[in-house]
Protein backbone atom coordinates (compact mmCIF):
# COMPACT_ATOMS: atom_id res chain seq x y z
CA UNK A 1 0.00 0.00 0.00
CA UNK A 2 2.56 2.39 0.91
CA UNK A 3 4.05 2.03 -3.01
CA UNK A 4 0.45 4.44 -3.46
CA UNK A 5 1.79 7.10 -1.73
CA UNK A 6 4.43 8.82 -3.85
CA UNK A 7 6.83 12.66 -3.42
CA UNK A 8 5.44 14.67 -6.37
CA UNK A 9 8.20 14.44 -8.35
CA UNK A 10 7.62 10.28 -8.43
CA UNK A 11 3.99 10.66 -9.18
CA UNK A 12 4.68 13.05 -12.07
CA UNK A 13 6.99 10.43 -13.65
CA UNK A 14 4.68 7.84 -13.12
CA UNK A 15 1.80 9.77 -14.43
CA UNK A 16 3.73 10.89 -17.48
CA UNK A 17 2.82 6.89 -19.54
CA UNK A 18 -0.82 7.14 -17.90
CA UNK A 19 -1.29 10.67 -19.86
CA UNK A 20 0.19 8.95 -22.96
CA UNK A 21 -2.27 6.09 -22.84
CA UNK A 22 -4.90 8.76 -22.50
CA UNK A 23 -5.93 7.67 -18.67
CA UNK A 24 -8.53 10.23 -17.15
CA UNK A 25 -6.64 11.64 -14.08
CA UNK A 26 -8.79 12.61 -11.03
CA UNK A 27 -7.59 14.84 -8.08
CA UNK A 28 -8.81 15.68 -4.91
CA UNK A 29 -7.30 16.93 -1.34
CA UNK A 30 -8.20 17.21 1.84
CA UNK A 31 -6.78 16.07 5.45
CA UNK A 32 -8.58 12.96 6.21
CA UNK A 33 -7.49 13.65 9.50
CA UNK A 34 -10.66 11.01 11.10
CA UNK A 35 -11.45 9.15 8.16
CA UNK A 36 -15.64 8.48 8.34
CA UNK A 37 -17.67 7.05 5.81
CA UNK A 38 -18.91 10.59 4.34
CA UNK A 39 -15.08 10.53 3.16
CA UNK A 40 -15.10 6.99 2.10
CA UNK A 41 -18.55 7.87 -0.34
CA UNK A 42 -16.72 10.97 -1.45
CA UNK A 43 -13.55 9.08 -2.53
CA UNK A 44 -15.41 6.88 -3.83
CA UNK A 45 -17.74 9.44 -5.76
CA UNK A 46 -14.56 11.17 -7.14
CA UNK A 47 -12.83 8.03 -8.61
CA UNK A 48 -15.85 7.53 -10.81
CA UNK A 49 -14.66 11.00 -12.85
CA UNK A 50 -11.74 9.48 -14.10
CA UNK A 51 -9.49 6.57 -14.61
CA UNK A 52 -7.37 7.00 -11.31
CA UNK A 53 -7.78 8.78 -8.39
CA UNK A 54 -5.00 11.12 -7.06
CA UNK A 55 -5.40 12.51 -3.51
CA UNK A 56 -3.47 15.48 -2.37
CA UNK A 57 -2.80 14.96 1.67
CA UNK A 58 -2.42 17.54 3.86
CA UNK A 59 1.00 16.94 5.84
CA UNK A 60 0.45 17.89 9.59
CA UNK A 61 2.17 20.89 8.87
CA UNK A 62 -0.04 22.06 6.98
CA UNK A 63 -3.41 20.90 8.88
CA UNK A 64 -1.86 22.27 11.79
CA UNK A 65 -1.96 25.69 10.17
CA UNK A 66 -5.35 25.18 8.92
CA UNK A 67 -7.12 23.86 11.90
CA UNK A 68 -4.90 25.00 14.61
CA UNK A 69 -1.70 23.45 17.26
CA UNK A 70 -3.91 20.78 18.35
CA UNK A 71 -4.33 18.87 14.91
CA UNK A 72 -3.94 16.43 13.46
CA UNK A 73 -5.21 14.10 15.61
CA UNK A 74 -4.07 10.94 13.30
CA UNK A 75 -0.08 12.13 11.60
CA UNK A 76 0.18 12.14 8.32
CA UNK A 77 2.15 8.78 7.64
CA UNK A 78 -0.69 6.92 9.04
CA UNK A 79 -3.84 8.99 7.82
CA UNK A 80 -2.01 8.23 4.16
CA UNK A 81 -1.62 4.45 5.41
CA UNK A 82 -4.81 4.35 6.06
CA UNK A 83 -6.59 6.54 2.88
CA UNK A 84 -3.90 4.13 0.64
CA UNK A 85 -5.89 1.01 1.88
CA UNK A 86 -8.81 2.06 -0.27
CA UNK A 87 -9.41 0.63 -3.67
CA UNK A 88 -10.93 3.73 -5.21
CA UNK A 89 -7.29 5.75 -4.68
CA UNK A 90 -4.64 5.53 -7.24
CA UNK A 91 -1.48 7.54 -5.46
CA UNK A 92 -1.40 9.94 -2.43
CA UNK A 93 0.93 12.99 -2.39
CA UNK A 94 1.59 14.80 0.82
CA UNK A 95 1.71 18.51 0.43
CA UNK A 96 2.88 21.34 3.17
CA UNK A 97 1.05 24.37 2.06
CA UNK A 98 -2.32 25.17 3.58
CA UNK A 99 -4.03 24.55 -0.15
CA UNK A 100 -3.31 22.57 -3.14
CA UNK A 101 -2.70 25.04 -5.75
CA UNK A 102 0.90 24.82 -6.50
CA UNK A 103 -0.19 20.44 -6.57
CA UNK A 104 -2.79 21.02 -8.88
CA UNK A 105 -0.53 23.68 -11.15
CA UNK A 106 1.99 20.89 -10.92
CA UNK A 107 0.23 17.60 -11.42
CA UNK A 108 -2.36 19.28 -14.09
CA UNK A 109 -5.17 16.47 -13.55
CA UNK A 110 -7.87 16.49 -16.03
CA UNK A 111 -11.17 16.45 -13.52
CA UNK A 112 -10.58 18.07 -10.04
CA UNK A 113 -13.26 16.82 -7.37
CA UNK A 114 -14.66 19.00 -4.53
CA UNK A 115 -17.67 18.43 -1.84
CA UNK A 116 -20.99 20.47 -3.32
CA UNK A 117 -20.19 22.82 0.03
CA UNK A 118 -17.62 25.00 -2.03
CA UNK A 119 -18.77 27.13 -4.77
CA UNK A 120 -17.34 26.50 -7.63
CA UNK A 121 -15.74 29.55 -7.59
CA UNK A 122 -13.90 29.49 -4.89
CA UNK A 123 -12.22 25.95 -5.43
CA UNK A 124 -8.56 26.65 -5.81
CA UNK A 125 -7.27 25.25 -9.01
CA UNK A 126 -10.64 25.70 -11.03
CA UNK A 127 -9.17 27.64 -13.22
CA UNK A 128 -6.06 25.79 -13.89
CA UNK A 129 -8.00 23.02 -14.76
CA UNK A 130 -10.25 24.47 -16.66
CA UNK A 131 -7.50 26.20 -18.84
CA UNK A 132 -6.09 23.13 -19.68
CA UNK A 133 -9.43 21.69 -20.93
CA UNK A 134 -10.09 19.80 -18.03
CA UNK A 135 -13.33 20.18 -15.71
CA UNK A 136 -14.51 20.32 -12.04
CA UNK A 137 -16.89 17.95 -10.27
CA UNK A 138 -18.78 18.96 -7.03
CA UNK A 139 -19.84 15.82 -5.68
CA UNK A 140 -23.28 16.08 -3.27
CA UNK A 141 -21.82 16.14 0.33
CA UNK A 142 -23.31 12.11 1.78
CA UNK A 143 -26.43 12.77 4.52
CA UNK A 144 -24.98 12.18 7.92
CA UNK A 145 -21.35 12.31 7.47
Amino acid sequence: MQTKVLSLKALQEKLQPLREKGHRIVFTNGCFDILHVGHVRYLTAARQEGDLLILGLNSDRSVATIKGPQRPIVPEDQRAEVLAGLWCIDFITLFDEPDPFNLIRALRPDVLVKGDDWPEDQIIGADIVKAGGGKVVRVPLAQGS
